[in-house]
């Protein structure tokens, strides 16, 4: 392919075209003109691309009056905005960015177009989220030229672009977008054409799972939610998470990716999500969903049921895991309440056991433990902001109300759910670093991208490779192993690239030669 004519990234003779001027592709002309490239906008919709030139125009003075950006660099970036009549104004362009509806036929037809009116060695990107690269190329003369260039809602925000090649681009395209989008402010990483690239693949994990524990009824929405928000560090629990982006955008996404993978397992949707769209309650943005919301939009507060408490006067500590146990026999010490010492739980004694991907009943049977007087706890992530209690089916009410009255003495919050094999943040978060993995595995991106396209486009407190060094590949191994020994799903098959460097004592993050 012809370059010659096309300037590096960073050149001020650079010319971007913005097809779409929706809130997506203001975001990214805003990035582009602000970083110096020539930038003109169409729409298909009449008097949308002044109208978005406008708008951009009064995003730079609010810059520039709160100063964030200087008024110099504000009047120059608006310089550098044009807003075109039609298609044919972006003849000269070295690189077209199109941000319309995201429908296959639509983006082939434009891209159609567009080849017989701009030069050869034109880029032409496109800013889908979830259709194949490859197949958006397919039937045109240069399918080498395209490629994925997947900015992140709000642009200007979210410092992260996914770069995707289809079967057929030409490395030297990705290797531009690479750049180009660097040079435009945010992370660039590239990604294999697969469904969901990197972000919106790595992200099914946490959605689908935590519909899962509410389909088994494991917990209630505020319980799931406030255990993954205190325990794990998530900026919001995936109720509340589904409500903000909204069941009609995220359930069609969960149904697209599961069957473009062919209905694996891992990506398995839930009916109560479907049953939800049905019915039209699709979060913040009707003022239902999951969470009830006033007319400000602020959300109304679901109550977790406070446990009774009563204080214990035995306390047994299973050391079936040593580690585990100490996290607990420390909280227990704060409480001011005294351990029994001997390897068997005394008459009557509560009997606290710390599963690691196992229920409470398997402990209790492992261990031949009264299942009426047993209670697990999560002792794996953080207990500072919240303590996670798991009745056996047995539990009787006030060996519970014990569990409650001593985790919940210093203050700290106590939430208490039904048995389940992996609690509820071991089960999410394995989910999580075992998706992936995979992505790893099948070599969709490179480690350190995956961790970094998922800490910038999902805001989780760890990239997932990272947290599986930080708790240890073995021990996230061990709750796969375990969650799909008690469940019988495939859905918690560990993948290869976990299970080998588990072994071996290797880093998540650790590549072959």
């Amino acid at each position: 392919m012809n370059t010659e004519v096309r300037p590096q990234p960073n050149s001020p003779g650079l010319v971007a075209g913005i097809i779409g001027c929706g809130v997506m592709g203001r975001g990214i002309a805003q990035i582009a003109a602000l970083a110096g490239a020539q930038v003109r906008l169409v729409d298909s919709r009449a008097g949308a691309a002044e109208a978005a030139r406008e708008e951009l125009l009064k995003t730079f003075a609010k810059l520039a009056d709160k100063g964030k950006l200087d008024q110099a660099a504000a009047q120059a970036a608006g310089e550098r905005l044009q807003a075109c009549a039609g298609l044919q104004d972006l003849a000269s362009c070295h690189v077209i960015v199109e941000a319309i509806v995201e429908n296959l036929e639509a983006k082939q037809s434009l891209f159609g177009t567009l080849e017989g009116i701009v030069n050869p060695s034109t880029i032409l990107a496109t800013n889908t989220s979830s259709l194949s690269v490859t197949a958006i190329a397919a039937g045109l003369k240069h399918p080498e030229r395209v490629a994925g260039f997947h900015f992140f809602n709000p642009v200007p925000l979210m410092k992260i672009v996914e770069i995707i090649g289809g079967l057929l681009t030409a490395p030297e395209i990705t290797d531009f977008l690479l750049a180009l989008g660097k040079h435009w402010g945010h992370t660039a990483v590239l990604a294999k054409d697969t469904p969901g690239f990197i972000v919106n693949h790595a992200g099914r994990g946490y959605g689908t799972e935590g519909l899962r524990l509410l389909a088994e009824g494991v917990t209630s929405v505020a319980t799931l939610d406030n255990i993954l928000r205190d325990t794990a560090g998530f900026r919001l629990g995936p109720c509340e998470l589904l409500d903000l982006t909204g069941l009609d955008v995220s359930h069609p996404v969960m149904e697209s990716i599961y069957h473009q993978y062919y209905e694996e397992p891992r990506f398995r949707p839930q009916v109560l999500t479907r049953q939800m769209l049905t019915a039209g309650a699709l979060g913040k943005k009707v003022g239902h969903g999951f969470y009830r919301y006033d007319a400000e939009g602020k959300k109304q507060a679901l109550a977790e049921q406070a446990p009774a408490t009563l204080p214990p006067s035995r306390v047994w500590l299973s050391r079936a895991r040593p580690e585990l146990a100490e996290r607990i026999a420390e909280l227990v010490a704060a409480a001011g309440v005294p351990l029994e010492s001997g390897d068997r739980p005394s008459e009557e004694a509560l009997c606290i056991v710390t599963p690691l991907g196992e229920d409470a009943t398997t402990c209790c049977l492992r261990e031949d433990l009264d299942a009426k007087r047993t209670v697990g706890v999560e002792s794996l992530f953080d207990v500072s902001r919240r303590r996670v209690l798991m009745t056996t089916p047995a539990t009787e009410a006030s060996y519970l109300a014990m569990a409650c009255g001593l985790f919940g003495a210093t203050g700290t919050p106590v939430s208490v759910i039904r048995d389940s094999a992996g609690l509820v943040t071991q089960r999410v978060v394995a989910h999580i670093i075992n998706i992936a993995c995979e992505i790893a595995q099948q070599g969709i991106a490179e480690p350190g991208d995956i961790d970094r396209a998922v800490t910038l486009g999902l805001g989780y407190p760890l990239g997932p490779l990272a947290w599986g060094d930080r708790l240890g590949p073995i021990t996230v191994l061990t709750i796969l192993k375990n969650l799909e020994q008690q469940t019988g799903d495939p859905r918690y098959r560990p993948s290869p690239w976990l299970q080998r460097r588990a072994v071996l004592g290797l880093s998540l993050h650790h590549k072959e030669i």
